[in-house]
């Protein structure tokens, strides 16, 4: 089952605000390695979109961890994946 996915425009801009971040927090190799777990985290998903953590408040909704300090959150429809937006675990629920 290997659905396609849709970038939203949100999960393009925080894919690429933790991109950033990692890279000068960290170096490009670190910000390049986050992007290739990011990107192997997708595949998965797509073969098994159901695999990751549902949210408490919607079944559809789902939460991938990609690393110990991001996740992404998707929403699973009938022939696409929805990457929502890539979330850094760090922050504050009210800070985005």
């Amino acid at each position: 089952m290997n659905l396609s996915v849709f970038y939203t425009p949100t999960a393009k801009d925080t894919l690429t605000s933790v991109y950033d971040f990692i890279d000068e927090k960290f170096g490009r190799r670190s910000a390049d390695k986050f992007l290739l777990k990011a990107e192997k985290t997708i595949i998965i998903i797509t073969s098994n979109p159901f695999l990751f953590k549902a949210s408490e408040t919607d079944e559809k909704l789902r939460i991938a961890l990609v690393t110990k300090q991001c996740s992404l959150f998707y929403l699973v429809r009938d022939s696409q994946i929805h990457l929502l937006f890539f979330w850094d675990n760090r922050q504050e629920p009210n800070s985005y």
